[in-house]
């Protein structure tokens, strides 16, 4: 009994107690968690087969860097082999999964560290057009389901979002002294990097209008944006938001929140705007970031437009 109490735990074990901490400690959405369980549990069937043994998470330490190569050009062989993105994705999970098994049960594996993923071309950003856009913010603005307080807040994130080309991070992280906003906002994006963002009428007026709403009392440090019991808003608040209102108006999946980010950006480059300054707008530390969005045929996106966003 002593020996069983003592055996380390197996690789399945081990497989479920990350799982649990990606949904409940990380808050991983149902289809990550699905996703990750897919790419691991076939890594660990690779090498119970390649070992002839079922794994345990001791195993799990000394598995080398030329046995996850080995399981890797399993994957790029067979009936269905993986795209370069894919196995990518794939090596992802899996170091995530040997960083919980350092972290939490104490079981490091360095070797794996030598493994380099498939080189990926960057896909083309995937906006959605100008119609749709509209759509969302619209749909948003009439949605009877919420408090009307919810529905303004819900109308000012989404046109901070296309706007502004905001990341939900950056809209979410605006506090109650930035608002009334001005004729720009002072964003800290992606790598403490600091830009300016012109703030259009359309945006200043839908954050008035939740502003005006609003049933809570906030300090200026405060976070802007409040959830429904007066907590700051959570990302996963406007994903969820952007699901719900892109399945009432058919719109397709590419329709997120970042796609409103991306959509501000092409238009903006099919109605005259130059790269350098799309660069600034975004915060982008590189051209070459900005560049992919050249790749975006934007002549059906832009049937409405003339030289300028939208909202201006």
């Amino acid at each position: 009994m002593a020996d069983a109490l003592s055996a380390p735990p197996s690789a399945g074990e081990a497989l479920a107690a990350w799982l649990r901490h990606l949904a409940h400690e990380r808050r991983a959405s149902p289809r990550t968690v699905d996703a990750y369980r897919a790419c691991v549990t076939a890594y660990l069937a690779f090498l119970d087969l390649h070992r002839g043994e079922a794994m345990d998470v001791a195993g799990l330490g000394g598995v080398t860097a030329a046995e996850l190569r080995a399981y890797l050009a399993s994957r790029r062989g067979g009936e269905h082999p993986l795209a370069p993105r894919s196995m990518s994705q794939a090596l992802s999970a899996i170091r995530a999964f040997h960083r919980f098994l350092d972290r939490r049960l104490g079981t490091a594996n360095a070797a794996l560290a030598l493994v380099r993923g498939p080189r990926v071309k960057p896909g083309a950003p995937r906006p959605i057009s100008e119609d749709q856009a509209r759509g969302l913010l619209a749909e948003a603005a009439g949605d009877e389901d919420l408090a009307p307080w919810a529905t303004a807040r819900d109308e000012a994130v989404l046109t901070l979002l296309y706007g502004c080309g905001l990341r939900i991070s950056e809209a979410l992280s605006l506090k109650r002294a930035d608002a009334p906003l001005g004729e720009s906002l002072r964003i800290l994006g992606k790598g403490s990097k600091t830009r300016i963002a012109p703030v259009l009428p359309a945006v200043r007026e839908a954050v008035d209008a939740y502003l005006a709403a609003l049933p809570f009392a906030l300090g200026p440090e405060e976070p802007l944006f409040r959830a429904a019991r007066g907590g700051p808003l959570s990302p996963r608040h406007v994903q969820a938001t952007v699901q719900r209102l892109r399945g009432r108006l058919g719109l397709p999946e590419r329709a997120t929140p970042h796609a409103l980010r991306h959509s501000f950006a092409t238009h903006l480059l099919g109605a005259g705007a130059d790269l350098r300054s799309i660069q600034e707008l975004l915060g982008h530390a590189s051209l070459s970031t900005t560049q992919r969005y050249t790749a975006v045929d934007a002549a059906g996106l832009l049937s409405a437009y003339a030289k300028a966003h939208p909202h201006a």
